[in-house]
Order: C-alpha cells, then structure tokens, then sequence
C-alpha cells in the first residue's frame, strides 16, 4: 500500500442535511412522527390480517409481507438518523455502515420483486377468477413470497461485497445513509467495474420487476374492458387500484433518484427524493391499501366490535 495517497477509513460521517443545521430540530420531529406512525401503521396492518379470518387469502398474505418489510426498511434508516440530528459527530463506523447498506438494499430489492408477486395475484384474480384457488396455492403462495427475498438479499451481498473492498480517500458521505452512490463517489481508484455490476444489478431489478407488473396490468386492464357491466368493471379495477397507486409512487420516487445527473443540486434532489421512498412511503403504505380496501376496513371494523363487545359475540355463537 505504500505510495498510495489515502489512510484507511474506519468510520464515515454521514454528512446529509448537515449544510442546514437550523432544521435539524425539525428533521427529527418530523422523522419521528413518520417512523412511529410508520412502525405502529405497517405493524397494525399485520396484526389485522393475522386476527380476521376473512383476511386469510394470498392478496392479504402478500400485503402483509410488504407491512414487514417497510418495517424494517425503515428501522434500518431512520433510528441513525434521529440519532445523528441530534448529535454533532453524525459518524457511523465502516462495519455499521455495510450493515446498514446490506439490509436497505436487500429490503428494498425484496419490496421490487414483492411487488411483481402482488401484481400476478392481482392478474391470476381478474383474469382466471375460476382457477384463482388452485392456481394461488399456499405452495405456490409461499414461493412468490420467499423468492423475492432471496432474490432481494443476493442483489445486496453482492454489491456490498464488491463496494466494501474499495478504498476510499474521504469519509464524508453526503446523505443521511449509507447508500451505494454515495460510497462509490468515495473511492480513490477508478471503479467502472464495481460501478458496472451495480448498474447491471439495479437495473435487473428495476426493469424485470416493473415489467412483470406492465405486462400483468396491460393484461388486467385487457380484462377489466371486457367487463359487460359499469358495476364489475368498477369492482375489478377497485381490487388493483391500491396496488397501482404504490408501484407509481414507489418506482417513480426510486427513478426520479438514480437517474438524476451527478452534480450538486441533483444530489439534493436525491436525498429529498431518497427521504421520500426510505421515509414517506413505508408510511404510506398502510394508508393506500387500507383507506380505499372495503375488505380490510370490514375487518377492522369486526376486530374492534369483538374487542369492545365480546360478549354479544359469544351470545351470538351460542
């Protein structure tokens, strides 16, 4: 190593928002606000699906797993930064910082794949509502939830293994995480190869997943125009109209991020949008696929009439 212009680096300082300090204090009440509400709102949704039966369906089970996810994808980002917004050396030690980009990225990876599971629940329901039991299988269930997962986690070994055997001649990263961008402006040496495989990696991602979900939604809505009636028609897009309103909001907060050019004001940007799918959308989640489902509202409903009124229900069973 000797004649190379660098020293090892063992920590970095996550330097993001830090150009601001008078909104630190409101950084973190707001971040605390959006990671309660987002840990008690994707918790109670789980819990919901777990308690009523009539939740007990592959549409519920995938619904639940994405509840688990943005539970821990947002655990693994937002505890450090309330801690960094109120601390003044915003430092995260280089172990702790692959940790972190490991489970982000494979939680994140996992939520792309989990989405196109959802997406061909949705399609096998509209458009083969007659083989929809055998065809949606708890086999066939328990794949489509594991392999996004799996998928998900060897994406982010990957890139985390290949990023973290750089060298690095800064510690400073401009982001409130440790994000793979963010690392790979820190390295010395020139790496187009590490660059390359992440591109490739993300890009398979992104576009296998988004793909499976045009091509089942362009057959979905094929489907859904054939309907005779206004009423089924409304039924039917009803039933996918949450999922639709999460894949726009999560993949377009995701291109808006990486495809920016590199230069001072797109990295803003990029930590404004990376605020909004790490911070926002796990928070959102439970809303979209809540608000607007008759099903889960039906159910919420029946959970906390039996909590309240217990005995009307035992009466009634009797």
């Amino acid at each position: 190593m000797a004649g190379n212009n660098f020293t090892k680096v063992t920590l970095f300082v996550l330097s993001g928002f830090a150009n601001h300090p008078e909104l630190q204090v409101s950084l973190f009440l707001v971040f605390l606000f959006i990671y309660i509400f987002t840990v008690l709102g994707n918790l109670g949704l789980i819990l919901l699906i777990r308690t009523d039966s009539g939740l007990h369906t592959p549409m519920y089970f995938f619904l639940s797993n994405l509840a688990l996810i943005d539970i821990f994808y947002s655990s693994t980002v937002t505890p450090k930064a309330l801690v960094n917004f109120q601390s003044k050396q915003k430092s995260i030690s280089f172990v702790g910082c692959f940790v972190q980009m490991y489970f982000f990225v494979g939680l994140v990876c996992s939520e792309c794949f989990l989405l196109g599971s959802m997406a061909y629940d949705r399609y096998v329901a509209i458009c083969n509502p007659l083989l929809y039991g055998a065809i949606m299988s708890q086999k066939v269930c328990a794949w489509l939830g594991a392999v996004p997962y799996a998928m998900g986690f060897t994406d982010s070994l990957i890139s985390v293994c290949m990023i973290s055997s750089l060298d690095f001649c800064d510690s400073s990263i401009n982001h409130f995480f440790c994000d793979t961008t963010a690392l790979l402006a820190l390295s010395c040496r020139e790496a187009f190869g590490t660059e390359l495989v992440i591109f490739i990696l993300a890009a398979f991602t992104l576009l296998s997943s988004l793909l499976l979900i045009t091509v089942t939604y362009v057959s979905i809505i094929s489907a859904i125009l054939r309907i005779q009636s206004a009423a089924g028609r409304w039924k039917a897009f009803s039933t996918c109209a949450s999922h639709l309103t999460g894949v726009t909001i999560f993949y377009g907060s995701l291109i808006f991020t990486y495809l920016q050019p590199d230069n001072t004001s797109s990295l803003t940007q990029a930590q404004v949008a990376s605020v909004f799918y790490t911070i926002v959308i796990p928070m959102l989640n439970p809303l979209i696929y809540s608000l607007r489902n008759k099903d889960v509202k039906n159910a919420f409903l029946r959970v906390m009439h039996g909590r309240l009124f217990p005995q009307q229900i035992l009466r009634v069973t009797l």
